[in-house]
């Protein structure tokens, strides 16, 4: 059973780690975009994204999984059928980049208006000043709450064992159910512990890297 377990794991976590760097390679550059355009001025601008950020937020990510995999081509407008990855990628790299536009758009609420007047005063370019001075410093704000959405969505990955994907959650269900066994069930905990323990190691890092903005 170990043998067993151990090596459709390592295949099992292939499909994890991939559904979670695709996703957050995506989803935290999108909600970054996306952040100020939630407080724009054009009207029809803030309400498409004020709603999506509703929708995303107000549904749960399984449900949303679901509906791009299995009610999208149930839809006659647009009938179409995605692959099972790439409906895992896109519903949770929609859902986490609402979370991800939320926690930006405080951290960038946060920050004086004066650095904005004097960025204006030294000649900078809006994006510019976005770029620059208002991007790193709302980086160092949000980084505690990131990493928690980033832990969580690590977590969340063991969802897409519901659309047939091989990940570490559907290994251990299936040699569990082989063997008549709960090691396997105990056995991807501690790996998800050590890669919980790994992640958190590795965004304290990152948080020490931006302190001297305090």
């Amino acid at each position: 059973m170990l043998t067993s377990l151990i090596t459709l794991s390592y295949q099992g976590l292939l499909t994890t780690l991939s559904v979670f760097f695709s996703t957050l390679l995506c989803s935290i550059p999108l909600g970054l975009l996306i952040a100020p355009l939630r407080d724009s001025k054009i009207p029809w601008v803030k309400t498409i994204v004020k709603q999506y950020i509703y929708v995303m937020r107000s549904t749960p990510l399984l449900l949303q999984t679901m509906f791009l995999f299995f009610g999208l081509p149930l839809v006659p407008v647009v009938s179409i059928t995605l692959p099972r990855f790439t409906a895992i990628w896109l519903a949770f790299t929609l859902n986490y980049a609402a979370y991800f536009a939320e926690i930006f758009r405080g951290g960038i609420q946060s920050i004086p208006k004066g650095q904005y007047q004097a960025a204006k005063v030294l000649g900078l370019s809006k994006k510019n000043t976005f770029r620059y001075i208002i991007v790193p410093q709302v980086i160092k704000i949000t980084l505690p709450s990131v990493a928690n959405e980033v832990i969580n969505l690590l977590k969340d990955t063991s969802l897409v064992y519901i659309l047939g994907m091989s990940d570490i959650l559907k290994v251990a269900k299936s040699v569990s159910n082989t063997y008549a066994s709960f090691v396997p069930y105990l056995f991807v905990a501690c790996l998800y512990f050590i890669l919980v323990f790994l992640l958190t190691f590795a965004l304290e890092r990152i948080e020490e890297k931006f302190a001297y903005y305090e």
